[in-house]
């Protein structure tokens, strides 16, 4: 099994984010983010509204349909109100994404080894994996992206016009803006392009150059079809929506210009050996290859100081970074590799014993408080298998620390993938009670509980509505702006979240139902932030005669 991983490299790559994601997708809370793209989704499905995009009803063209398109897709195949399918085309893009690292390492002429860390520290830096659970549509945008960066290298690096790849940056280039539009463009491409004609531009040419052009005309105008689309085939709404989407871009989550100067740390594990791979005086003179460290480096910082630009500013927004980073990083990785056995300088080995053991005793420490949580947990059956990992951790924390002592970084790292993926499956347990309490509280199944309608029955709400509450609804609910809205039929259901001083009691037109006392809906994970948003007292509304 070893011997075949280290043949097929993108194969370990792809097991390490599917042993790490794939197990436990669906018992992560459904975030506000999550709600929006998925109740999109849904309308999809059943609504047609494929092209010109909805949410609750109402046009939600802040982002472009493709990453909704794949995601409607998936629901399709294992049904809408699967949250493991709802997520899966997300996991699939961190496979691509690190599959493409190694393929972009390797064509510039990185070692398969290196190109393999490389790979391996890009799918398990921290926000890699966490943005899977808030499924915006970045890892989409940025993948697609990294797929039209790898093929305008090969246009670079080939000789004569490589049409296939051209086209594949055109793909590549437009599926990137048909996701987020131009973010990545901006934030990882023209930092890309920039760092690459500065490090290699004597292995360029005109032609080439002019090429490029050509791709991403065609390339940009290929992901800009929808907008234009949208634009005609509905001018006002689109226009108001727009100015509000760019206006935050001055005036929404503003922060000052160094706000990002901590990026490396997004990548977690990673945090030391990132910060390291950008001491350029010290790595300069012990990497492997100083033209392509040169060209990561200045990549990496060039994305920094782009996004550091740009007013309106959220830790998310570094997703693009971690791309370019993981390359760095693994400059410093491989010269540990191939030199810490040598070392005898403290100044170089002490950050190295640091950064490696914090990990192999956060696993020890891990562990221990995994098994004290198994065995205090009362509320569901706990299997014995949990265990087993916990202790399987435990162990591998251990021989990290051994591992590190005899200098055997490449154990090290192993041990420390490895280490990742039992730290998930000991605390499986914990994550299956959330799926509990995800189904009874945050749910199809659970959403009406107490209520004794069906899901069908037509509800409204009161002024405002939130995401998740919609979600949670399996189906639209209507916003009303007064219960004078309320012209047909005699009972009615309506969600007050009470967020508002203005609440349904206070309506003008109360007097004219007769209403019972409130069943309250609360969203908010046990143990969790309470939201209000995420709370609503349902009255049971009828019409006096």
């Amino acid at each position: 099994m070893i011997d075949l991983f280290k043949k097929r490299p993108l194969l370990l790559i792809i097991s390490v984010v599917a042993v790490l994601m794939l197990p436990f997708l669906d018992v992560m809370e459904v975030t506000i983010m999550e709600a929006r793209n998925f109740i999109t989704a849904r309308e999809m499905l059943t609504d047609d509204t494929w092209i010109l995009t909805t949410m609750n009803g109402e046009a939600r063209y802040q982002k472009p349909p493709l990453p909704t398109w794949l995601t409607a897709l998936s629901a399709m195949v294992f049904g809408v109100k699967s949250i493991w399918g709802l997520r899966l085309p997300a996991v699939v893009m961190v496979m691509l994404l690190g599959s493409m690292v190694y393929t972009l390492s390797r064509k510039l002429t990185l070692h398969k080894s290196h190109s393999l860390y490389n790979g391996l520290i890009g799918v398990t830096s921290l926000y890699v994996i966490l943005i899977v659970f808030e499924a915006p549509w970045d890892i989409y945008a940025h993948t697609f992206m990294l797929v039209g960066v790898y093929s305008i290298v090969q246009l670079f690096t080939t000789k004569g016009i490589p049409w296939k790849y051209v086209l594949l940056a055109v793909l590549g280039i437009g599926g990137s803006v048909l996701s987020k539009g131009p973010v990545s463009a901006y934030a990882l491409l023209l930092p890309f392009l920039i760092s690459y004609g500065i490090i290699f531009r004597k292995s360029t040419t005109r032609k080439k150059w002019t090429t490029l052009v050509g791709a991403l005309v065609v390339g940009l105008a290929l992901g800009f079809s929808w907008y234009i689309y949208v634009r005609y085939a509905d001018p006002e709404t689109f226009k108001a929506i727009t100015s509000k989407e760019t206006g935050n871009w001055t005036s929404y989550n503003v922060r000052p210009f160094y706000y990002y100067w901590s990026f490396f740390t997004q990548s977690g594990v990673w945090t030391i050996p990132a910060f390291i791979g950008l001491l350029y005086p010290y790595l300069k003179t012990r990497v492997s290859n100083l033209k392509v460290y040169q060209f990561t480096l200045l990549w990496t910082l060039l994305v920094v100081v782009l996004l550091s630009v740009i007013p309106e500013k959220k830790s998310r927004y570094l997703m693009p970074v971690l791309i370019p980073l993981a390359m760095n990083t693994g400059f410093y990785i491989e010269y540990l590799l191939r030199r810490f056995k040598e070392l005898t300088d403290k100044r170089e080995t002490i950050p190295v014993y640091f950064a490696f053991g914090v990990i192999g005793l956060a696993f020890v420490g891990a562990a221990v408080a995994s098994i004290y949580l198994l065995f205090t947990e009362t509320s569901i059956e706990i299997p014995v298998l949990p265990y087993v990992f916990a202790g399987v951790l435990c162990a591998i924390g251990v021989l990290l620390l051994k591992k590190l002592y005899q200098k055997s970084i490449e154990g090290v790292i192993m041990l420390l993938i490895v280490g990742l993926m039992a730290l998930v499956y000991s605390l499986g347990p914990l994550h299956a009670k959330n799926k509990v309490v995800s189904r009874d509280h945050f749910a199809f199944d659970g959403f009406f509980k107490g209520l004794n309608i069906e899901d069908t029955t037509p509800i409204y709400a009161y002024k405002n509505t939130s995401p998740e509450m919609v979600w949670a609804r399996g189906s639209k609910i209507p916003v009303i702006e007064s219960l004078s809205e309320l012209e047909e039929g005699t009972t009615f259901y309506v969600i007050d979240n009470k967020i508002f001083e203005e609440s349904l009691e206070k309506d003008e037109n109360i007097h004219s139902f007769m209403y019972e006392a409130p069943y309250l809906i609360d969203l908010n994970y046990e143990g969790s932030d309470h939201k209000n948003r995420k709370m609503g007292y349902v009255y049971k509304l009828i019409k006096q005669e």
